[in-house]
């Protein structure tokens, strides 16, 4: 199906932040014949490598009437930071290091590393948005000289 599709069924779209800028990829969409119940569509979202590359990936995607292409681009380069969060609560955290003999164990370790890991990662944002945020008065940066 993906080989079927034209050249303007292509349009390039980022598929989220990566360390040297925005992942921009083709993406395509094929819709699926089938609805469900409540109306949502079936897709299989194509992405292929901006190169000379044939390399494609795929995937099923189950959206609300009316997504846009680059709506569903988006939400599939989602999946690239919930895997660099589990790598970093692993590395960072312990997250695989728990040999937990009870189910309980295990669950408290667990809830421990990812409340660790939200506090760490709001913390990694506020810092992030205050560097970049002109300082002002109210800013906790902001030194003021008498």
């Amino acid at each position: 199906m993906a080989d079927e599709l034209t050249p303007g069924d292509w349009a390039c779209h980022a598929a989220g932040e990566g360390a040297k800028g925005p992942r921009l990829y083709d993406w395509a969409r094929i819709r699926r014949p089938w609805t469900s119940d409540k109306g949502f569509e079936h897709w299989l979202l194509v992405r292929r490598k901006r190169s000379k590359s044939a390399e494609k990936a795929y995937y099923l995607v189950f959206a609300p009437p009316g997504a846009a292409l680059a709506e569903l681009a988006a939400v599939a380069g989602l999946r690239w930071a919930v895997e660099e969060c589990f790598e970093r609560a692993k590395s960072d955290l312990g997250l695989d290091h728990c040999e937990a003999r009870s189910w309980h164990g295990w669950h408290r370790h667990m809830s421990l590393c990812m409340a660790a890991l939200a506090f760490l990662s709001k913390l990694s944002a506020d810092l992030r948005r205050s560097a970049w945020s002109e300082p002002n008065e109210t800013s906790p940066n902001t030194r003021i000289s008498a």
